[in-house]
Formats: structure tokens, C-alpha cells, sequence
């Protein structure tokens, strides 16, 4: 047992010198500045190109880093283990009549968001049918084109979902399947930035932005990824409690682990009693059920103000942080480059659909400040939340427009009933035919459209 936490301390030390690295670099190189790199996404390609799994697969004379195989192996579990605190975090601290409190534009936000992700559902479907056809000794697996809107719409840190929750269903392909997540991820977020700028300097130059003309420089300080200026430096959090009790930071992780614990003991009494159809929900369904009841009760008792937010998102950043940098630094490649023209495929024609979707949509149901709001959907289906926040940033500043609430109180939102729908998606996925999937999927995404011009239409008649 020494042995095995002393080889995870291990692990871990190697992941924070990648990303100190991944710091280092962004905070010096301007192209990594101008797309906005993460620190771990540099850090975790650092880590890849660096160690074992590269030079042995290409039989390079040299070694690279001899990572020992069993590093690489716990960096491939971590996301899915990582990503566990980081889903049980998001109930808590949150104001339930803040969070249901919609408007028309906030609704319009979440519906579009909704709509697409389906569309990206679908056009993973039609690929893997096509590519099955074209050349069936690819063998693609039952969800390939899955990852597109996983890792476009989720982000590096849902590949841990895709992880642990195929590992659960005891899937092979789940390692393969996460690589290919990340991989949409890492194209979703520096392709989401360049033609989000490349779009922001088009529409304000011809007029359609609301409030820029001449795109604006984006501060040094934002660009090279940390703050120098004492006096600009921002607080971490609140200390909620008094160190000589216990510190502010472990309160709020104890919390999220408590709730991640009590979820693993409900998952294991629901499978081993074998409870018809919640016994296949994996790990982070049970988890943020739990923080939802663990939020609930501490508005209820009136303790909410021991919650401080700030501090609870920085717990979920730090997890974040490590699982991306470890799941970049695992990736399979000879797995991924055996799929690479349908990913590729699928890659590209998943920036035209999602450009064509979000931008002709807003034009349509947004009567005001349509491209800003459609600039921070786009970032956020290409790449993360913090990827349309950016680009909403360079449209507008100083936050001027009210674009950025209904754009956070949407996309809350769309992640909540995400997690409801990606169960049944996979499942569909793997036990029925295409015709099936399409059917499903494109029932999903219609309703999600019609609900978007139903808003829409009532919105315009008050």
C-alpha cells in the first residue's frame, strides 16, 4: 500500500512540474497567448511529446522520458477520478430561485445551446454510419462520433466522464474513446478561439457587433495567463472559517468529498441490489444527486453562508487542472491515429455545422446584440465556458450588454440536463441501429428547436 500511494505522490509531482511548464510557457510565448492556451493543455501535449508514448510508437531510436508504464496508466484513470469533485461541486453554493429564475433571452440561451449539441450528436452519427460503409476495417466502436460534441461542447475535463463512465460499463474501447474526447476537445478550443476572432473582427468591422468597432487588444495580463501587478491580484476566496479550527479550503473540500463518498456508497447499494435501470448511471449522475441534497440541506438548516463559491470553484479548477494535464499526457495516439481521416472528418464539418447553427439561429431569435450572444455560444460549443466568456469579453468589455447572465444562467442549464441525457444517449448508442440513434437524437434536438422558436415567438408577442 506504501509502495502504490508513494508511485501516486510520484505521478502527481510529474504532473505539476507539466504544468508549471504549461505556466511558464503561456506566460512566454505569444501564440500560445493569442489562442489562449491553458496551462495544462500545454503542460499535458509537454508530457506526451516528452515521454514513452510517442518515441515507442513510432519506434524512434531514442526514449524520451522513460515515464514507467504504470504512471502512464494512472495518468489514463485520473480524469475519470478527478472528474467526480469537479461534477459534485456545481450544486453547491447555488441559489435555487437565482438559478430558475429565467427570462425569455435566458431560455432562448439554454435552448440553443441544447439544440446545438444535438446537432453535433447527429452529425457524429451520420459519420460513423458513413465511414462504417465506406471502410468497415476501420471496426469503429458503437459511440465513435460521440466525442465530437463531448469534446466540443465539454471540454478536455468531460473526457474524464467518457473515461470512467465507459471503464464502468466495461467497454474496452474506453481508453481509446477518452483519447479521441480529448483530441476534439484540444481542436474544439484552439479552433473555437482563431475563428472566434477571425468572426469578432469580420462583424465588427461590417457593423454587427452592438457595441465594438475596432477590435480592442485583449490586456497583457489576460494573454499571458496571470496577474503581475500586486494591486490587480484578486482573492482567492473568502476564509469562511478560522484557521485554528480548520482552514477555509478543507472545509470546502470536505464537504465535496463527503458528498463524492456518500455518492460511491449509493452507487454500490443500487448495484448490488441491482435497481432496474438507475444500476447502469455512473459515478458523477450519483454525485451531483447528492451535492444537490447536500446543497438543499445547507439552505435549509440556514448555514449557506459557510459556502463561499469562489472558494469551491478553485477546488474544482485545481482537479480540472490535473485530470486535463493528465489526460493529454496519456493519450493513446496509435488508437487515434488509426481513426484519424473520420475524425478529421468529423472535426471540420463540426466547426461548419456548429458555425452555421449558432450564428443563423441567434440572427434569427435574438433581436438584440444577436452576434455577441452567438459568439459566446460559439465559444462555449467549440470549446468551454471560459472559451465564450473570452470571446464575449473582446465584443464586450466592460460587460455593458446583458448578455453575460442569461449567457451563465443558459449554460447551468444545458450542463444539468446534459448529465440527465448523456446516460441515455450512450445506452441508446450501444444497443440499437442507426436509424434508431437518428431517431432519438433528432427527436431530442426538434423538441429542443421547437421549444427555441415557441420562446421566441411568445417573447415578440408581449
Amino acid at each position: 500500500m506504501s509502495t502504490t500511494l508513494t508511485q501516486l505522490l510520484y505521478c502527481f509531482c510529474v504532473l505539476s512540474a507539466l504544468l508549471l511548464i504549461g505556466t511558464f510557457l503561456r506566460g512566454r510565448i505569444p501564440i500560445f497567448q493569442r489562442l489562449f492556451l491553458p496551462a495544462s493543455v500545454i503542460g499535458g501535449f509537454i508530457g506526451l511529446l516528452a515521454g514513452p508514448i510517442i518515441w515507442g510508437s513510432f519506434d524512434i531510436p531514442l526514449s524520451g522520458i522513460p515515464f514507467p508504464r504504470q504512471w502512464i496508466d494512472t495518468w489514463t484513470a485520473l480524469p475519470g477520478i478527478l472528474i467526480v469533485p469537479v461534477v459534485a461541486s456545481t450544486p453547491l453554493g447555488m441559489e435555487f430561485r437565482q438559478t430558475w429564475k429565467t427570462s425569455a433571452n435566458v431560455m432562448k440561451m439554454f435552448t440553443l445551446l441544447f439544440a446545438t449539441g444535438g446537432v453535433q450528436i447527429l452529425l457524429g452519427l451520420v459519420i460513423r454510419e458513413l465511414f462504417v460503409h465506406i471502410n468497415p476495417n476501420l471496426n469503429l466502436y458503437k459511440t465513435f462520433g460521440y466525442e465530437l460534441t463531448m469534446g466540443y461542447a465539454g471540454g478536455h475535463g468531460t473526457a474524464g466522464f467518457i473515461g470512467s463512465y465507459y471503464r464502468d460499463l466495461g467497454l474496452p474501447f474506453w481508453e481509446t474513446a477518452q483519447g479521441i474526447t480529448t483530441t476534439t476537445a484540444t481542436f474544439g478550443l484552439v479552433g473555437g478561439m482563431i475563428i472566434g476572432i477571425i468572426a469578432i473582427n469580420i462583424a465588427a468591422r461590417s457593423g454587427k457587433t452592438a457595441l465594438l468597432t475596432n477590435p480592442q487588444k485583449i490586456p497583457v495580463e489576460i494573454a499571458r495567463g496571470f496577474e503581475w501587478d500586486p494591486e490587480k491580484q484578486k482573492s482567492l476566496g473568502k476564509e469562511i472559517t478560522f484557521n485554528s479550527s480548520i482552514e477555509s479550503l478543507s472545509f470546502h473540500l470536505a464537504i465535496i468529498l463527503t458528498g463524492c463518498g456518500i455518492a460511491y456508497i449509493l452507487m454500490y447499494l443500487v448495484r448490488t441490489h441491482q435497481v432496474p435501470v438507475i444500476n447502469q448511471l455512473p459515478i458523477w449522475v450519483y454525485a451531483i444527486i447528492v451535492m444537490y441534497g447536500i446543497n438543499f440541506l445547507i439552505q435549509k438548516i440556514g448555514i449557506k453562508r459557510l459556502i463561499d463559491v469562489k472558494t469551491k470553484s478553485r477546488i474544482a479548477g485545481v482537479c480540472a487542472d490535473y485530470a486535463i494535464t493528465a489526460a493529454i499526457a496519456s493519450l493513446p495516439v496509435m488508437a487515434i491515429i488509426h481513426y484519424v481521416v473520420p475524425l478529421m472528418v468529423l472535426i471540420v464539418l463540426g466547426y461548419i455545422l456548429t458555425y452555421i447553427s449558432v450564428f443563423g439561429l441567434s440572427k434569427i431569435v435574438f433581436s438584440d446584440s444577436y452576434f455577441e450572444r452567438g459568439i459566446a455560444i460559439w465559444g462555449t460549443q467549440t470549446g468551454v465556458f471560459l472559451t465564450g466568456l473570452m470571446l464575449l469579453k473582446i465584443c464586450d468589455p466592460d460587460y455593458r450588454l446583458p448578455v453575460l447572465n442569461d449567457y451563465s444562467v443558459g449554460f447551468s442549464m444545458t450542463t444539468l440536463f446534459g448529465f440527465i441525457l448523456t446516460p441515455l444517449t450512450v445506452s441508446v448508442m450501444l444497443n440499437y441501429a442507426f436509424l434508431a440513434n437518428m431517431l432519438v437524437q433528432g427527436g431530442i434536438t426538434i423538441a429542443s428547436l421547437v421549444l427555441l422558436f415557441s420562446v421566441h415567438i411568445i417573447s415578440r408577442r408581449r
